[in-house]
């Protein structure tokens, strides 16, 4: 259903309810393909138990995505109750954001392969750094999505001001800072520490998925 903008400069607007949708799918096609690394480990007769240890990395980074892909869809689910509509611009900000989503499958697999008992520190450092680059550019679409909504005010939900929109961004800020700085240790310092960065922003992320909060929304 569309409507035209409420507000001059506002671009033509329609309902997001396809966009919830159509984002609901992706989400929950991406969490269900990283079980995909997750196999049955090759082993001799009487060894499946050593298989299973040995496989132990891919184990942990099902679970690592598993928890970053829903901390992403929380955020997201955030995301989408600052608005009462969307416009093509937001649509196309949205498509941005769930590549970044659809590409971690990728980052996970070269890491836990990375982290099995046959590879090695460079490969390591390697897939840390891959994974902590995704993960960082996965922050510049919320960014834009943040901007846009701040420019775009009449596309904001009731009760929600353009300030409140605006301390926003400081999220993704910090997620691309600090994501980089992971990458940056897993590479020059141990890629056990780049993880580990990861799984601090992971944290972060979810411990702020309702937003960051200076004093309460209110309306505009």
């Amino acid at each position: 259903m569309s409507a035209s903008g409420e507000a001059a400069g506002t671009p033509p607007v329609s309902d997001i309810g396809r966009l919830t949708g159509f984002s609901d799918g992706v989400f929950a096609i991406v969490i269900t393909l990283l079980v995909i690394e997750l196999r049955v480990p090759a082993h001799r007769p009487g060894e499946l138990l050593t298989g299973l240890v040995e496989e132990a990395p891919a184990y942990v980074a099902f679970l690592l995505s598993f928890g970053y892909v829903g901390v992403i869809w929380l955020n997201h689910h955030m995301l989408l109750r600052l608005v009462r509509s969307t416009t093509l611009g937001l649509n196309w900000i949205n498509l941005w954001l769930l590549l970044g989503v659809v590409v971690i499958p990728f980052p996970t697999a070269v890491l836990a392969a990375a982290f099995a008992h046959d590879g090695n520190d460079h490969d390591r450092r390697v897939a840390v750094l891959l994974y902590a680059l995704a993960a960082a550019a996965m922050s510049a679409p919320w960014l834009a999505f943040f901007s846009y909504l701040r420019r775009h005010p009449a596309l904001l939900g009731e009760g929600i001001s353009v300030a409140h929109v605006a301390a926003q961004r400081a999220r993704p800020v910090t997620g691309m800072a600090l994501y980089l700085l992971s990458g940056a240790l897993g590479w020059f310092v141990s890629p056990v520490l780049g993880v580990i960065g990861i799984v601090v922003m992971i944290a972060y992320h979810a411990l702020t998925s309702e937003g960051v909060r200076r004093g309460r929304p209110r309306r505009r």
